[in-house]
């Protein structure tokens, strides 16, 4: 039984130690801090029906459909508040179920304990600082002094993988979007009726200043997101107070219900502005014994609402390779054979959409005005062009791949 070491206990290692145990490798999470990753950055999270098949293969999509909400329709509206068209968000899985909004700490939570329910070994406080390859393994070096052998190292460590810069050096260092991202909740569960919102929509709006996004949980929740176009990174964050104020301040050029929406979000629910950031295309995904996987790999936009879902295709997809491939070099390098072309596009239509967001002067304006023409074109044609995207879909079953495959 080949052992794996998985650098990571967020959202991707979890899911890989899931997958490999899954296809009869014995799997250990390797976690920097002290407990259960408990990321605060962003809101919330989309997974697609792509994502949530994928899951399905290892008997985990409950985890997104116990804890998450429904969100099978986007619905778009202009600056002004007119309604321009709804469309749906991923089609339906053949049992009825579509994409899903989940909490971001409640998916970090939920992922852990699953794992850990089926006998995955974590390890915490163990911050990876080096590795190095032998003709049999790998030995991880962790800030705490101590070492690990395995047959595999996977870094499932984000966009800032020292996993990545192990493997290349001269690796790339993660892109910033010209976007920053804020969110929050609504729990007075009787603002929503007195908005006149749609329970169970996704609802987008073009805003002049800012864009917004919304929908309403079964319980009356507002959950939110916005993103407001900034040339500079953010390097360090102001308090909830200030940004509440300063997003109504973008938010009041438009009509609509978003600036009351932020207003009535609470400090304890109201997440700070963040940077956004994806990859630019990282040459170097792996070496003879180690392989970089979701974030660490190819972190996407959150506009494409596909960062959790790429990350379980991989999980599920080098799975099957190492299960298939004797070798592990082999191994390794047929997965990024099947992986590289679909997300380096995923990664290419986030970029295309932060890019909208972040325009400014006239570039803004027309997004804003020849948007609305080419949303309501493809509902009315019924061609959804990003089918490609959500309607993938993994074969555990299928036979054995091979390097070239």
């Amino acid at each position: 039984m080949k052992k794996a070491l998985i650098v990571g206990g967020g959202i991707a290692g979890p899911v890989t130690a899931m997958a490999l145990q899954q296809a009869g490798l014995e799997p250990i999470v390797c976690e920097a801090y002290a407990e259960a990753a408990a990321e605060q950055i962003g809101a919330y999270l989309t997974v697609a029906v792509n994502g949530v098949s994928a899951l399905a293969l290892l008997e985990a999509h409950h985890v997104v459909t116990e804890i998450g909400h429904p969100t099978a329709t986007l619905s778009f509206a202009t600056s002004g508040g007119t309604h321009i068209t709804d469309m749906p968000i991923g089609g339906t899985l053949p049992d009825g179920t579509v994409t899903h909004s989940i909490k971001r700490r409640d998916m970090y939570r939920a992922l852990n304990v699953e794992a850990t329910q089926r006998g995955v070994r974590f390890e915490y406080n163990k911050r990876l600082v080096d590795a190095t390859s032998s003709a049999d393994g790998v030995r991880a070096t962790f800030a705490d002094g101590t070492t690990m052998d395995a047959d595999v190292l996977i870094g499932a460590d984000g966009i800032r993988s020292r996993t990545r810069e192990i493997i290349d050096p001269s690796a790339p260092k993660a892109h910033f979007l010209g976007i920053y991202g804020l969110g929050g909740f609504v729990t007075d569960r009787a603002l929503h009726s007195k908005l006149g919102l749609r329970p169970g929509v996704y609802s987008m709006i073009f805003g002049k200043k800012a864009f917004f996004g919304y929908f309403v949980a079964p319980d009356g929740e507002i959950w939110w997101f916005a993103n407001i176009p900034r040339a500079q990174e953010l390097s360090e964050s102001a308090d909830s107070a200030y940004w509440r104020a300063h997003l109504i301040e973008k938010l009041s050029a438009d009509r609509g219900p978003a600036a009351r929406i932020v207003a009535a979000t609470s400090d304890g629910t109201f997440v700070p502005a963040f940077n956004q950031y994806d990859m630019p295309t990282v040459t170097k995904w792996h070496n003879d014994n180690m392989v970089i996987v979701g974030d660490a790999a190819h972190a996407v936009a959150s506009s494409s609402g596909q960062g959790v879902s790429m990350a379980v295709e991989d999980a599920v997809t080098l799975a099957i390779c190492l299960r298939d491939i004797p070798d592990t070099a082999a191994a390794l390098a047929a997965f990024e054979n099947r992986r590289r072309e679909r997300v380096e596009k995923v990664v290419a239509y986030g970029a295309q959409t932060s890019s909208d967001k972040a325009s400014n002067g006239i570039a803004r304006l027309l997004v804003r005005l020849l948007t609305p023409y080419f949303l309501r074109k493809a509902a009315k044609t019924g061609i959804t062009p990003l089918n490609w995207m959500f309607d993938h879909r993994i074969d555990w079953t299928a036979q054995p791949v091979t390097q070239t495959a």
